[in-house]
């Protein structure tokens, strides 16, 4: 389908532009302090962490109020009436550009890590790195398509408080890898939260558990 297609590649366009931001924000901050002092760039960093989570929400925001008008322009052109594409449908697709986006680009870091110089547990530390790193990519791919759905009925149906529980759990989960190399401490809640987001997201989308059953037995 041309028009999802287009709100995909756009939705990983608006991810891009709020990494670049909040990176750029994160990169003058280091700068301009004392790279000795270990503790403030430990804080600096928790602060670029938490600054690309928010910013990330905001652009979602954005993607939403531009996909909003969007769909008054496509319902306005089309001859009966009605859009070619739901608002649900929009969410879903907005979510996965959202998430491959985010998952390409912790591939590209696991890369550029991969490439040396040393080896991963030389020194005593879990040798599991790229494993864990590697369902980590996977649960934020997720996470983001779902967040996509809870965000979009937020703002649809000016559900301000699902769309803090969106930002909540994007601040938990990338909080929690602030455990690492304690890979449980930040793989476990956020499978947890994956399951969570997962089901709250299909309740909305229309989801009941009949449907899920039917399915299952391919009915």
């Amino acid at each position: 389908d041309p028009l999802r297609i287009i709100i995909l590649i756009a939705g990983a366009f608006f991810w891009l532009v709020s990494l670049l931001l909040s990176s750029l924000i994160w990169f003058i901050a280091v700068k301009t302090s004392d790279s000795g002092d270990e503790p403030l760039q430990k804080g600096l960093l928790i602060f670029g962490v938490m600054l690309s989570v928010l910013l990330q929400e905001a652009f979602r925001f954005l993607y939403y109020k531009l996909l909003r008008k969007a769909t008054e322009g496509l319902v306005a052109l089309s001859e009966d009436g009605c859009s070619p594409i739901s608002i649900q449908q929009m969410a879903y697709v907005a979510g996965v550009g959202f998430g491959l986006m985010s998952g390409a680009f912790s591939m590209i870091n696991l890369l550029a890590d991969a490439l040396g110089p040393g080896t991963v547990g030389i020194h005593g530390d879990s040798q599991l790195y790229f494993l864990t790193s590697a369902f980590m990519t996977m649960v934020l791919i997720f996470l983001h398509t779902f967040w996509g759905i809870l965000f979009f009925h937020g703002c649809e149906h000016r559900r301000w408080w699902e769309i803090t529980a969106v930002i909540v759990m994007h601040l938990a989960v990338s909080g929690s890898t602030f455990c690492n190399p304690l890979y449980v401490g930040s793989l476990v809640p956020s499978y947890l939260l994956m399951a969570t987001a997962a089901a709250w997201a299909y309740l909305l989308s229309g989801g009941s558990a009949q449907n899920l059953r039917r399915f299952l037995l391919c009915k």
